[in-house]
């Protein structure tokens, strides 16, 4: 049976360890806000001011028109102008435009008289992300722009309209900024864990410890109860920084994203203490973390869909515990999202924290002499 009081001393232990270099302190509580904020800027995929070269072959005001209603929008930037369909090609080669607009001739007529007419969209496609939201855009412009003028849905007897649920501007920072505050707590679990261990196993003070009355489990409780407390703090700072700095929408309750982020701390510091007990130095630990850390965050749906991967990879992103975990908080903090429709997450949650956090503690021990 654990004792509850040496449990608490290794715990004081820990906290001051961790908590009296004002360095640390430092990287533990203010860097994760710097890194979310930078972020929470740079992963983004909206598109803004896009580099558009326009060919003009009508040079009428009904063309004039059209070329204004994409440069109001605020996602292309007319750059260059043109009536020579030549110039699509050098400057799309030249890297001097993204997006190329070709209005044909007798535009003006066609959309007088209620002729279907083209509009020709041209993006580059080095970037396929960006050419994909850039051909979105450019269609709800053109599509716009035709149901004022009453052209394009005029002999049509079904009108369109879109509406999107939960993010009305489709912003990705809304997708993306709740994703990267799984990410940043589970990067401290995994620092604060792995390389704090292996640093003791370096100095030799862990095994002074492991000779002395503590029994396996006080020492991991010891070692990881602090470390849990640490990345609840740096939760707790990084949503209220999202929330406010960001103004990301946090629809759901508190007390449905706490019982998640429980778990998911559970998992990081297991496999924290796993990465230790493969890892004889802290220059090992951190390369066997980064080989974890990596393919799970490809693997957790933050950059691409689950759904788009391989059959094969979409099984394999059941044993991650940050796709579960981003799936909840987005889900909370997006949608407003309960009990009744998360509960499968909690439960893989559930499952895979206790299971790699038995095997992490078994293991432990065996480990020592190495």
């Amino acid at each position: 049976m654990p004792s509850r009081a040496r449990i608490i001393e290794l715990v004081r232990k820990e906290s001051r360890q961790l908590l009296r270099d004002p360095r640390s302190r430092i990287a533990m509580f203010v860097a994760p806000v710097i890194q979310l904020i930078i972020f929470g800027y740079a992963v983004n995929t909206d598109i803004r001011n896009t580099r558009t070269l326009v060919v003009d072959h009508d040079r009428t005001s009904e063309s004039r028109a059209l070329i204004d209603a994409f440069a109001a929008s605020g996602y292309f930037s007319i750059v260059h102008r043109s009536t020579r369909s030549r110039d699509i090609v050098r400057r799309l080669d030249g890297g001097d435009a993204t997006v190329a607009i070709e209005i044909p001739a007798g535009f003006a007529s066609d959309v007088g008289t209620g002729r279907a007419t083209t509009v020709q969209i041209i993006v580059d496609g080095t970037d396929s992300n960006t050419g994909t939201i850039a051909m979105g855009y450019a269609q709800q412009i053109a599509r716009a722009f035709a149901a004022q003028r009453r052209a394009a849905l005029a002999s049509s007897a079904v009108s369109l309209r879109m509406r999107a649920w939960y993010n009305p501007d489709l912003e990705s920072r809304a997708y993306n900024v709740p994703g990267v505050i799984g990410i940043l707590v589970l990067l401290m679990c995994l620092l604060l864990t792995s390389l704090a261990v292996v640093r003791e196993r370096e100095l030799g003070t862990l095994d002074q410890l492991m000779v002395s009355p503590l029994t396996p489990t006080e020492l991991m409780l010891g070692k990881t109860i602090p470390v849990a407390g640490v990345a609840l703090i740096d939760l707790v700072v990084i949503t209220a920084v999202a929330i406010l700095w960001f103004d990301i929408p946090f629809r759901g309750a508190p007390l449905v994203l706490f019982p998640a982020a429980l778990l998911f701390i559970l998992a990081g510091l297991s496999i924290g203490l796993l990465i230790s007990t493969v890892s004889k130095t802290q220059q090992e630990a951190f390369m066997v973390m980064f080989l974890f850390l990596l393919p799970a965050i490809i693997l957790s749906g933050f950059f691409y869909p689950v759904s788009s991967m391989p059959v094969v990879f979409q099984w394999l992103t059941i044993v991650n515990p940050v796709r579960h975990f981003l799936e909840i908080v987005r889900a909370v903090f997006l949608k407003g999202a309960g009990y009744s429709a998360l509960w499968s997450q909690y439960l893989i949650l559930a499952f895979l924290a206790l299971t790699t956090l038995r095997y992490a503690v078994t293991r432990f021990p065996k480990t020592l002499g190495r």
